[in-house]
């Protein structure tokens, strides 16, 4: 028989606690969130290494960036909606995970703006591609990337209780 723990909201008889089952669930988050990181960044660093071109290999390229592209959204929107928007609608309690998201939250908006902004540019599906600046765009992505993992990091951290 299973009873209830008198106000707790957590269960005696096998079942899973809320606190477990929150913990569970932060835990698959980070987890969703890393590997969607992993795979954006290793898509960077081809999409990097492939400069500078030779000729006809513009159609690889924009292919490439494309599906770049196509991460750099999803990856954003994941962290955005999954892990940053629990925090700014008051869902989280945790005072430490607050504190670190108050901290870092404006930089990660800054990396995402120039994330966006790349997307706007390197998007093809609505305007022709122009190739000249992309590494400069790179350049400067990447160090944004590299600023927002770090903060992501920081959260990850509060998140799990390090």
């Amino acid at each position: 028989m299973t009873v209830p723990l008198p106000g707790r909201g957590q269960w005696f008889g096998g079942m899973m606690t809320t606190t477990q089952e929150r913990r569970t669930g932060t835990r698959e988050t980070i987890d969703k969130l890393l590997c969607e990181r992993q795979q954006l960044l290793v898509k960077f660093c081809k999409l990097a290494g492939a400069q500078p071109l030779d000729k006809g290999e513009e159609d690889d390229l924009e292919a490439m960036l494309q599906r770049f592209c196509e991460l750099l959204v999803d990856y954003s929107a994941f962290a955005h909606f999954e892990i940053y928007d629990r925090i700014i609608n008051g869902r989280e309690r945790r005072s430490r995970v607050i504190e670190v998201a108050r901290e870092v939250y404006p930089r990660i908006a800054e990396a995402s703006e120039v994330a966006v902004e790349f997307n706007d540019k390197y998007d093809a599906n609505d305007h022709p591609l122009d190739l000249q600046a992309l590494g400069a765009d790179l350049n400067k992505l990447g160090e944004e990337l590299a600023i927002r993992a770090e903060m992501e990091d920081r959260i990850i951290a509060a998140l799990l209780g390090d």
